[in-house]
């Protein structure tokens, strides 16, 4: 696609609003990357693609991608020996925990609602690693800014020592400055640090005074930081420490770096995936802004826009109009007066079958079919000032012989003012022979322009039709609304006369025009009319059609429900029926036993074959299909529409529809309804209904990884404790965080206490100072 098209449509305005729609960096290049394809299955996919994450969207709640980032650059570091830091480190792992998240989201859906299919998406999540045991190792080690404490035996001990340390010289130094003797010798009584090292401000006159070493001066020179020699040597022991805790650290980076170069292409499937994933769900997000549908992409050349509109225009004002290429219509020519919304119409055709060609859901009704063209030319300029005329007309006329050289069948042309800023008759002759080239090369063409003379060019020529845009007389104003099949009239004595310009000179000026124009304007004017009557009938007709195929699917539903539910009634009749003859014909060999055994003890006259023509009879009753029963009536009730029946024949209940005479009654029997006699019929009481209850289920909310029990009395927060629990379960969380504050200790020795009993909980800890310190509980799930 040319790049001059994409721009003069302003695509990439969209491409921007699409952006604002991503989380990552990895969704905002692939919005960047974003062009229109020209092939027509890359086309179909792009577009069903997109057509599936945004009935998700719409439908459901999808989970948040807050924390995905771009980790390429980070796994290739990996791979060739660097070491990841902490920071980088947790970029993985939210990746990983990211692309969890949305999985075990996307299997609920599925599971809450099993007729909904999502082909494509299904590929996307298959593709998805299983890189669990990553995550855990990462999560386990690194806090947001470092390694934990526990991340290893030696480095949790090497803390410790340095802790503990820290604490002898703090007090060591307390008992310093708070000492009365040297209250007047220090500047301030503080312990602070220089260079890594504990020390208290002295003033400079006591320097004497303190035995150790100076680190640091003030700026003015009247305070010396002195490291005190008592403590000298356990300052050593925290700098050998310090590095034997860097010496820890860099170890438990590279081994957890290796882990990362193991999973290398896993997690660059899993990043790929992932920002798919984003740049599908911003187009989605935009697709629902300007209500987005889904247009219909076919092999055959098919333009057809159902109450379209420009994306970039204000939605509540701005007016839809349907844009279509009928059957055999390859140039459309559109008319009207100036700001009439005739550019805007050209801008909107391209810019939204670069969009459709783009993935993105297109600003029209549903409906809306579309084929994928080669390439999208325009020729769409704003200027037209009289000063600029040639060097206007100069620039139009070369980006057209440009156009022409490269267009061909599979082309859409849009033209603005065609053949405009030189003199008339030649630009309308220029304008015609231009359209009569493109025409010969195949392509689709839209132009407007303002010649008379383009309005009988369709007339003439087959494949082309004549539009034009709404001016109200009344208003003075144009509707922008677009009339396809109808030229633009000249509305000038009709302004003149709004504007209150005598009469006599609007008469004199009409017979100085010649017949055949008149005819043409009072012949467009009928064509308007007739449009707008073709219109409404049009749209009454496709909503008398919906209703129609709506009711039609209705009835085939019934009617298949009907045909089961015979089904059904039949083979249970036909098997009840089978198996009182099964037990008649257990019966019947009994008693031919029985007549044998007569015959030969007791010489009993009876004939073997009359036996053997008995038994068979009764083996034949299996074919029975009538499932008519012959019951007499006891009950001869007068029976009315709406009572309650027992039908005899089929033993079945029913309600009376309606009589149809003296003698029959429609019965509604289920979902059966029959014509019956009424002498099978019989009276019964109408038992009262007792009122079911309803229970409404609602789709599971996506739960937070935290708890707040803060301002729970101690039962509720234990109640509400196990419920949490079981829902962070249920949606596989392996980390929660249960904030209980600080208060009196109360609560948070209550919940831990509980923790320790409950059957999904792992283990748990205190919180670091990052997250919250000894007001939460960090919670390890099973």
């Amino acid at each position: 696609m040319r790049q001059k098209t994409l721009d003069v449509l302003e695509f990439n305005k969209i491409k921007s609003l699409v952006a604002e729609e991503t989380i990552s960096d990895l969704g905002r290049e692939k919005v960047q990357a974003m062009s229109p394809v020209s092939d027509y299955d890359t086309a179909v996919f792009q577009m069903n693609e997109t057509d599936e994450i945004s009935q998700i969207y719409n439908k459901y709640r999808l989970p948040s991608l807050s924390g995905l980032a771009k980790v390429t650059p980070l796994i290739h570091r990996a791979t060739i020996g660097g070491v990841l830091n902490v920071m980088e480190l947790n970029l993985i792992k939210h990746l990983v925990q990211v692309q969890n998240q949305f999985k075990t989201s996307y299997n609920q859906l599925l599971e809450e609602d099993e007729e909904v299919k999502y082909p494509i998406l299904d590929d996307k999540m298959n593709q998805l690693p299983v890189l669990t045991d990553l995550f855990k190792e990462i999560n386990d080690k690194c806090d947001t800014h470092d390694l934990f404490d526990h991340a290893s035996y030696m480095l949790q001990g090497i803390r410790s020592k340095i802790s503990s340390t820290n604490q002898r010289i703090r007090q060591n130094l307390d008992l310093i400055v708070k000492s009365q003797d040297n209250q007047k010798k220090l500047s301030d009584a503080i312990v602070t640090v220089r260079n890594d090292r504990n020390v208290i401000p002295v003033k400079a006159e006591y320097r004497q005074d303190f035995n150790g070493i100076v680190h640091d001066q003030s700026a003015s020179g009247q305070t010396l930081y002195i490291e005190p020699s008592s403590v000298v040597e356990m300052n050593n022991q925290i700098s050998h420490l310090r590095n034997d805790e860097a010496v820890e650290r860099e170890r438990i980076l590279t081994e957890l770096t290796g882990s990362v170069s193991v999973e290398a292409d896993a997690l660059i499937v899993a990043e790929s995936v992932m920002g798919q994933i984003d740049f599908l769900t911003a187009k989605a997000r935009y697709a629902h802004t300007i209500k987005g549908t889904k247009p219909t992409f076919n092999k055959e050349r098919t333009v057809y826009l159902p109450n379209a509109f420009h994306p970039l225009l204000e939605r509540d004002t701005v007016v839809a109009n349907t844009i279509e290429f009928i059957e055999d219509i390859e140039t459309v020519i559109i008319t009207g007066p100036n700001t009439g919304g005739k550019t805007v119409t050209l801008k909107t055709l391209g810019l939204i079958i670069i969009m459709a060609q783009s993935g993105l859901l297109v600003p029209t009704l549903d409906g809306s079919q579309l084929s994928v063209f080669e390439n999208v030319y325009c020729d769409i300029g704003d200027e037209q000032s009289i000063e600029q005329s040639l060097s206007t007309f100069s620039s139009h006329m070369k980006n057209i012989v440009d156009i022409l050289h490269e267009a061909d069948k599979n082309s859409l042309i849009l033209f603005d003012e065609l053949g405009a800023g030189t003199d008339p008759s030649e630009g309308a002759a220029l304008a015609m022979s231009i359209l009569d080239y493109v025409r010969n090369l195949g392509s689709l063409v839209m132009a407007t322009t303002h010649y008379p003379e383009l309005k009988a060019y369709s007339y003439n020529r087959e494949g082309v039709m004549n539009a034009s845009v709404e001016f109200d007389v009344d208003t003075l104003s144009p509707t922008y609304k677009l009339l396809m099949g109808v030229p633009g009239r000249s509305n000038a004595f009709d302004i003149s006369k709004k504007l209150g310009l005598n009469l006599n000179i609007i008469n004199k000026a009409k017979t100085m025009i010649g017949t055949d124009e008149q005819e043409i304007n009072a012949m467009i004017e009928s064509l308007e009319k007739n449009s707008k009557r073709v219109d409404q009938q049009r749209i009454e007709l496709e909503r008398l059609v919906r209703e129609a195929e709506n009711i039609h699917d209705e009835l085939s539903k019934q009617y298949q429900q009907y045909q089961n539910y015979e089904k059904l009634l039949m083979n249970e009749a036909k098997e009840k029926a089978n198996q009182r003859v099964k037990s008649a014909t257990k019966e019947a060999d009994e008693i031919l036993k029985e007549l044998r055994n007569l015959r030969e003890h007791k010489g009993a006259e009876v004939k073997e074959h009359e036996l053997i023509d008995k038994k068979k009879q009764l083996d034949n009753q299996y074919e029975a299909t009538s499932i008519k029963q012959n019951v007499q009536k006891k009950k001869y009730d007068r029976i009315n529409a709406g009572d309650e029946v027992k039908v005899l024949s089929y033993g079945q209940k029913g309600e009376v529809l309606e009589l149809v005479d003296d003698e029959e009654a429609v019965v509604q029997m289920g979902i059966i309804k029959m014509k019956l006699p009424l002498e099978d019929l019989e009276k019964t009481k109408k038992k009262k209904e007792k009122p079911t209850k309803m229970v409404t289920r609602h789709h599971r909310q996506t739960i937070k990884t935290e708890l707040d029990l803060r301002g729970y009395r101690y039962e509720e927060a234990l109640v509400e404790l196990d419920q949490y629990l079981d829902q962070a379960v249920l949606r596989n969380y392996e980390q929660v965080y249960i904030i209980h504050g600080k208060g009196t200790g109360a609560l948070q020795k209550g919940v831990q206490q509980h923790l320790k009993k409950h059957k999904s909980v792992s283990h748990f800890r205190g919180g670091m100072p990052s997250e919250g310190g000894f007001g939460v509980t960090v919670v390890e799930l099973k």
